[in-house]
């Protein structure tokens, strides 16, 4: 049997058993990683598995089954349990929406899709499998070596490699078969001082990540930067501390990634704004009475969910109920007006497209996750933000987070800081931190670079059980007034 008559079998026999509607995703994932540490390999990981999940609607509950077997027996089984659950759970309540909400007015359906018979692959150089394990080795050994040879007491670096293939099939007719390779990896240094360590990174504090090929990290050159973050770090130790006032802030493009994907990537969930998702780092702010309406943040902010970017970490060809991927507007000129929604979430909240949902595998049940959440470039440079500063911190490369349950207040710390005065970058600050609130932070926002870059988050956290998401975050430096910096504790 085929890989699409595996799910085929499981979608008939979650209908024969009583579903409305139903799907099912066989899923082959390849997983390798490596890390090295002080010059030397430390892990290791090699890792292959394959299954299908299966979900079933029966009434207004959902019903999931998933097996590591892909026979034609255990995928109808898998079918049948599936259906059973969904009669199980539509014999709760239904989802919270209230008396005349949006949930009650919709019916309780799913947003209508077109039937799509399509294959997609992400785009790729070098099949990055195919790399020799001794070439990745030497790679990490080299930049980590450099790094103890520059100053630093702990020199690590990693690569993470993914290979998934997808096969979906739906009781409305879709049958898409899709093949994502992925991967990324970083370096970083820590100097320990007096009383407390200091820690700089390279491209990212978790590492650069994405839908291409070894072609990425080949580009990332680790090597060449493994002397300045080891120098930079020791030169850490001995800076002074961020100062504790409200001033004008300039964030670097990897810090506003992280911002992103907090302060506006989370909150605008649908699931969470609807209160489905709650325990696993709350709901959110945001209020669908207010879409299309309320003001996120100034002018310059145009956030984008964009699954069709090349090569970018959140990108694909069709989510994993089938929807093709499509780009829309989250944040428009300041103005919050559109949400990252599946079938189920965009119906019960009275809209009419889907796309945002995914797996971080076979036995997973589907949810909302993030795309890839971006800001559009803005008209500036970061020279010419620094030029324009009188008086303010630049910040970049995420050391620490913390954000309410509801994604409204927040406090970051970064790796790194330097002070401004006069329209020039002075001496080297540590420990720099920010705090604000989500809007009145965005709203302060005066100015924006044009030097984008598609970061890739490969670690986001979701769901119960706990789902690990690859998101990719488009983000620019950008400049915010009055803002509370150098906040301890």
């Amino acid at each position: 049997m085929t890989h699409f008559d595996v799910a085929t079998a499981a979608v008939q026999a979650a209908l024969d058993a009583g579903a409305r509607y139903a799907d099912a995703r066989v899923m082959h994932r390849r997983y390798e990683s490596m890390s090295a540490r002080n010059g030397e390999i430390e892990s290791s990981t090699q890792s292959e598995d394959a299954g299908i999940g299966v979900r079933a609607l029966v009434g207004s509950g959902w019903g999931f089954y998933a097996v590591p077997d892909l026979s034609d027996a255990a995928a109808r089984d898998a079918g049948t349990r599936a259906a059973r659950i969904a009669a199980a759970s539509a014999l709760v309540a239904p989802r919270p929406g209230g008396p005349g909400g949006p949930a009650e007015r919709a019916g309780w359906d799913l947003v209508p899709a077109t039937p799509v018979t399509d294959s997609w692959a992400s785009p790729c150089e070098t099949d990055p499998l195919s790399v020799a394990l001794s070439a990745k080795g030497d790679l990490l050994v080299h930049a980590t070596r450099t790094m103890g040879e520059h100053g630093a007491d702990l020199a690590e670096g990693l690569y993470q490699i993914w290979d998934t293939g997808k096969w979906f099939v739906s009781s409305e007719g879709h049958r898409v078969d899709q093949h994502i390779r992925e991967c990324g990896g970083g370096i970083s240094a820590t100097v320990i001082g007096d009383g407390e360590s200091q820690r700089r990174s390279y491209p990212s504090y978790r590492g650069q990540y994405g839908t291409r090929g070894w072609e990425l990290v080949d580009s990332l050159d680790l090597p060449a930067h493994a002397a300045r973050i080891a120098e930079e770090a020791r030169e850490l130790v001995t800076a002074p501390l961020c100062p504790a006032t409200e001033t004008t802030l300039i964030l670097g493009g990897e810090q506003m990634a992280l911002q992103i994907h907090e302060s506006v990537g989370h909150a605008i969930e649908l699931d969470r704004i609807l209160g489905w998702e709650a325990a696993y780092a709350g709901t959110s702010w945001l209020d669908l009475n207010q879409l299309g309406s309320l003001r996120y943040g100034s002018e310059l902010m145009n956030i984008t969910i964009d699954p069709t970017i090349p090569g970018a970490l959140g990108s694909f060809g069709f989510d994993d109920e089938g929807t093709p991927a499509a780009r829309r507007d989250a944040v428009r000129n300041g103005r919050w007006v559109g949400v990252l929604a599946g079938r189920d979430s965009a119906a019960a909240a009275g809209l009419d497209y889907a796309g945002s949902v995914r797996s971080d595998g076979w036995a997973r049940l589907p949810m909302v996750r993030m795309t890839n959440v971006g800001l559009e470039p803005g008209p500036h440079t970061l020279d010419e933000m620094i030029a324009a500063t009188d008086d303010g911190v630049l910040m970049d490369m995420n050391r620490s987070w913390s954000i309410d349950d509801k994604r409204l207040n927040f406090q970051f710390g970064c790796e790194i800081g330097w002070e401004i005065k006069n329209g020039r970058r002075g001496r080297m600050l540590r420990n720099p931190t920010y705090t604000g609130i989500g809007p009145l932070f965005w709203r302060s926002m005066d100015m924006l670079s044009s030097e984008t870059v598609a970061w890739g988050t490969p670690n986001c956290g979701k769901g119960q059980p706990g789902q690990v998401g690859h998101t990719g975050h488009p983000a620019a430096p950008a400049r915010f007034r009055n803002v509370r910096v150098g906040v301890r504790g």
